[in-house]
């Protein structure tokens, strides 16, 4: 090859090459080289000397290449040879995978080369393998790294977990910077924080009279003594008296400190037990409760609710509005929540829950309106009425004020007239109450009493009821 490029080759300069050493400069060119037939069987095979490990492949003359071939080789192979039947010349390497009867594979680039009229091929191969070496240690160490990551994250996942559960006051104090690395939230609350506004804080700064360099040589110290010594402090948020007990180890190269932190003011940070509690209440409480949003949409419910409602789980009831399962839908469900927003709380309002399943149960719910948050929400008791008047009195004696003012209207007027006075009283007692939780609302007043808006509108006019409230 000189200056003048292809055109040295092209121009009848190409010198002739021995046949006795055309096979070596072959080999020695290529890693393997292979002359197949316009059918695939193989006429030839040689393998470059420095390449060992192929060993002596002259077992593939004469037998089909295709028997060499992993199956998506094959597939590959028939495409090429399609391709120079079909007159289409030249075509671009392809990488084959050759299994010799072994359970190792050997992958191999070949460029194909038309060598004959009759049609033979000449497979020159570049062995693949150091590639797919490297290529198999990249994938183990991406590997390792996914294994070391998960590791990490298992480690991280079980230091969460201890520092929320446990009742012990701990910091991770840097030595180095002098930041609060993390905490959890014992100590945040004894330092008067909270952890998102504590982490990354300037440790010393959190203290009273304390500076940074002196501060952390005073931990260092205390750290570095057999005795268990304690250092007093004064939290500069809480303003209390606290002692810490320090540790120093080492974690990526870098130094830090574990702080154990103690209250030494007599303040014992009690555990929550009301909230506790409570929890217990909400979960295994006899009455259903539900707590909605000031819309009226369930945003949890007990089992008891569940249980009285028909509904498999809380999925089933979380996310739709109480009203569902109310017989008169938003009407009960706007009276309760308006007079709970209005006066805190209602208290046992009557009407009837709509199961699942369309069936009805008397039921009594008190309501109480939670306003001390971002979000307000409201919170209901519901008991079924059904078994709490199986177990009244079937009546409720007069008392003797009632009974002497009835007794007085004998004699003075017929018992016919004293049914009706007493009639018209508890309907006018009943219309007011119902105008008065409605907030003067008449077409949802009519549909709590059972009556059209006509019949209301007559009642109201008798008892001079019409212009009450406007």
């Amino acid at each position: 090859m000189t200056s003048r490029g292809t055109k040295y080759w092209s121009s009848g300069s190409i010198p002739l090459i021995a046949p006795e050493l055309l096979g070596d400069i072959i080999s020695a060119t290529a890693d393997v080289a292979v002359v197949i037939s316009d059918m695939g069987r193989v006429l030839s095979v040689l393998v470059n000397p420095g390449h060992a490990a192929y060993g002596r492949l002259d077992h593939w003359e004469g037998r089909d290449i295709r028997e060499f071939l992993t199956i998506e080789s094959v597939a590959k192979l028939d495409a090429q040879l399609a391709k120079y039947n079909n007159g289409e010349g030249a075509v671009r390497p392809v990488e084959l995978n050759h299994t010799d009867g072994m359970a190792w594979e050997f992958p191999v680039r070949y460029s194909f080369h038309a060598i004959g009229p009759d049609g033979a091929l000449l497979m020159l191969g570049r062995d693949l393998q150091p590639i797919a070496e490297m290529q198999q240690q990249l994938v183990k160490a991406q590997m390792a790294l996914e294994r070391d990551y998960e590791a990490q994250r298992d480690y991280d996942t079980r230091l969460r977990v201890l520092l929320e559960t446990t009742d012990e006051a701990v910091i991770f104090v840097s030595a180095e910077s002098g930041r609060i690395l993390d905490l959890n939230r014992p100590a945040a609350k004894m330092l008067g924080g909270d952890v998102t506004e504590l982490s990354g804080a300037p440790f010393a700064q959190e203290f009273e009279g304390r500076r940074r360099g002196e501060f952390l040589e005073s931990l260092a110290a205390a750290a570095a003594s057999d005795a268990h010594t304690t250092v007093s402090l004064t939290a500069r948020r809480s303003e209390r008296k606290l002692s810490m007990e320090a540790r120093v180890f080492r974690a990526a190269g870098e130094r830090m400190l574990l702080c154990r932190v103690e209250a030494s003011d007599g303040q014992q940070d009690v555990p929550d037990v009301l909230g506790a509690n409570l929890a217990a209440l909400f979960s295994k409480g006899a009455d259903g409760i539900v707590f909605t949003d000031r819309a009226g949409m369930i945003l949890s419910a007990n089992d008891s609710f569940l249980a009285l409602a028909d509904v498999a789980q809380a999925a089933g009831a979380r996310g739709r509005s109480l009203a569902d399962f109310l017989s008169r839908g938003s009407v009960d469900l706007k009276v309760l929540i308006d007079n709970a927003a209005r006066a805190g709380h209602m208290r046992l309002y009557s009407t009837k829950l709509v199961t699942e399943y369309g069936s009805q149960i008397a039921v009594e719910l008190s309501a109480t309106y939670l306003n001390d948050r971002s979000a307000p929400a409201v919170a209901f008791v519901v008991r079924d009425a059904s078994r709490v008047d199986a177990v009244r009195q079937p009546g409720v004696p007069l008392s003797d004020d009632g009974m002497r003012s009835m007794m007085e209207l004998v004699g003075s007027a017929t018992l016919k007239d004293i049914v009706s006075e007493t009639t018209d009283v508890i309907e006018k007692m009943c219309i007011e109450t119902a105008v008065e939780l409605t907030r003067n609302n008449r077409v949802a007043a009519a549909e709590m009493l059972g009556l059209s808006r006509q019949s209301l509108y007559v009642k109201l006019r008798k008892y001079g009821l019409l212009n009450k409230g406007d």
